[in-house]
């Protein structure tokens, strides 16, 4: 059935559809939840862990226990991805990643988050929005592509086995999926310690269910497809890189699962809003200065090029198939996050005393 319908629509018009579908439930479920990385290394930073920190570790391991049994039961195969197999930077990863997670916290939320606001009304969102993508785009192939590639060869790591965390550890799949049951129970009553409510602790479990939808759904389409497709899942900064350049620069547009993930997500993300009541236009302000989301556009735009994603495309697609680099890339969104939160905390302190 499905490779009948593939035959005649084709494969960039199923991408697309499964990235509409994935960007819908990720859209309202991180909405509905306001799932954020950036608001849990708040958290962590000031020594409050608490509900939104509840929130991303409901995601995160909700999402890599599912990977991980569709794997163990053979349904899903992820030897191949682009995060294992191919030749990956661990100093891409440390560099990118700490670089990204300065700038989340300057900008007030990562680029997934940053997307959602955007969809609620946030005007700081969109223009902050705006200059990731553009330093993205500069990173990849502009001006920006000579240092990117001169930082990311600094320590370089082979794919295969080498990249793979569960074969390098010799774990195997099945005690990783245990460990993975047993720490999205653990998140779940964390958040219920914390009095958080079952339907936001369920949206977030949406969140992660959605990037396994993201495996699952190209590689369901990978395998019946004449075609070569990757399979993938969420991300967003290279998404939203060919979203833009698509509409700015290409007289037609070819579908693709990003180019179906990002309205997807805007759109998930808005209907949630206006059900709630909580779309409205949000400006800059001299609580909200824009220099400050600039920068943290700026660093986070080359950091998640260099990182290999964002902290959804590194840090929950990537951690769910245990790929070194996106492990590594998100430990160091974390420090870099609560170093620049502290450092932040400093000057307010410092300006107060004088």
């Amino acid at each position: 059935m499905l490779e009948t319908l593939i035959d005649r629509y084709g494969e960039p018009a199923f991408m697309c559809a499964a990235g509409l579908l994935v960007g819908l439930l990720f859209g309202a479920a991180a909405a509905h939840s306001k799932f954020c990385l950036r608001a849990a290394t708040v958290e962590v930073s000031q020594g409050q862990p608490g509900p939104r920190l509840a929130i991303w570790l409901v995601a995160f391991f909700a999402a890599l226990l599912m990977v991980q049994v569709a794997i163990l039961t053979g349904a899903l195969d992820t030897s191949d991805v682009r995060q294992l197999a191919a030749t990956g930077s661990l100093s891409g990863a440390i560099i990118g990643g700490l670089m990204f997670g300065a700038g989340m916290i300057l900008a007030r939320g990562c680029v997934s988050r940053l997307l959602v606001l955007s969809a609620t009304g946030n005007l700081r969102a969109i223009v902050t929005g705006l200059v990731v993508t553009i330093v993205a785009q500069a990173a990849l192939t502009g001006v920006f592509s000579p240092l990117r590639e001169t930082l990311a060869l600094l320590w370089t790591v082979p794919g295969g086995s080498a990249r793979n965390i569960v074969t390098m550890t010799g774990m195997g799949v099945s005690v990783l999926t245990i460990i993975a049951a047993l720490a999205f129970l653990g998140a779940l009553i964390f958040g219920r310690v914390h009095r958080m409510p079952a339907f936001e602790l369920a949206a977030a479990t949406l969140v992660g269910v959605a990037v396994f939808a993201g495996w699952a759904a190209t590689y369901t389409i990978a395998q019946v497809s004449f075609e070569v497709i990757a399979v993938q899942s969420v991300t967003f900064t290279g998404p939203s890189t060919d979203t833009l350049m698509a509409l700015v620069t290409a007289p037609e547009v070819i579908p693709s699962f990003g180019l179906g993930l990002v309205p997807g997500v805007f759109i998930g993300a808005l209907l949630t809003a206006l059900v709630k009541g909580e779309a409205r236009i949000q400006r800059f302000d001299a609580d909200s200065p824009m220099e400050r989301y600039l920068v943290g556009g700026v660093l986070m735009g080359f950091g998640s090029m260099l990182a290999g994603g964002c902290a959804v495309g590194a840090g929950m697609a990537g951690g769910s198939i245990m790929a070194l680099t996106a492990w590594v890339a998100v430990f160091c969104m974390w420090m870099g996050a609560m170093i620049t939160d502290r450092w932040l905390a400093l000057l307010q302190q410092l300006k107060q005393s004088i």
